[in-house]
């Protein structure tokens, strides 16, 4: 072990902050997933836009459910265009659009970029009574324990803000970007789970490998086709009744 040494004239002041900048030095900074990003990754499609646009819609309105999340989430209530099919709003619409449920996702977002938005958006006097959370995909680049981390921010950021509300906490969904990554981050959220408050729910068993890609699941290996969604509606249906009963 090296030791340090200080110079006779060193004050005890100088010496105690020296030290402590050694500490900082020395010491594990936390994963980037779990800081709220002050600058969010470009929205070059509005994407940020729209979501704004549905909280202020909602506004003055009882919002019963709030799924939060990524593009997987935000798709839920697009629909087919030109250039984009990988939708569900025909499924949004038949199982969600009577429930009083206001869609918080935003494409490509990171948790770190979900934390940002939950400080930053006008939804703080919502009183949810579930909330539905699917986040991981987009923070690949990391380790399995830093994306656990960073969902398990986004969890107690939703429990601090809504206190009452039950949370269906979602594993992240079979995807062919990573999925020894994704098994990895799974096994660790699903601990977060108490079936009390927080309530975990994997579609895995229900999108199984099919061919060269997954059931439910577009051409490009990650976000959901509407059969896809169909999977989602049908396993979270009786999960939702079950919390907040019709």
């Amino acid at each position: 072990m090296k030791l340090l040494t200080f110079p006779p004239n060193f004050g005890s002041l100088t010496v105690a902050i020296l030290l402590i900048g050694f500490s900082v030095v020395r010491g594990t900074a936390a994963p980037a997933t779990t800081i709220p990003a002050d600058n969010p990754i470009p929205r070059q499609h509005g994407w940020l836009k729209e979501c704004e646009d549905r909280i202020a819609a909602a506004q003055g309105k009882p919002v019963d459910i709030l799924f939060i999340g990524d593009s997987i989430t935000q798709n839920f209530v697009e629909f087919p265009n030109k250039g984009w099919n990988l939708v569900g709003g025909s499924v949004w619409n038949k199982h969600y659009a009577q429930r009083n449920a206001l869609n918080l996702g935003v494409g490509s977002d990171g948790t770190e970029h979900i934390l940002w938005r939950l400080d930053r958006e006008n939804i703080k006097d919502f009183k949810p009574k579930v909330i539905v959370l699917l986040a991981g995909v987009n923070d690949m680049e990391y380790s399995p324990e830093d994306i656990a981390a960073g969902t398990k921010a986004v969890l107690d950021k939703c429990c601090a803000m809504y206190p009452a509300a039950k949370i269906i906490l979602m594993a992240i969904l079979p995807n062919g970007r990573n999925p020894a990554k994704t098994a990895a981050a799974n096994q660790i959220t699903k601990t977060y789970a108490d079936n009390e408050n927080v309530f975990y729910l994997d579609l895995g068993p229900s999108m199984p490998v099919a061919g060269t890609n997954i059931t439910g699941v577009g051409r490009d290996h990650v976000h959901l086709t509407s059969e896809g969604y169909v999977i989602w509606a049908s396993n979270l249906d009786p999960l939702l009744d079950k919390l907040m009963p019709h």
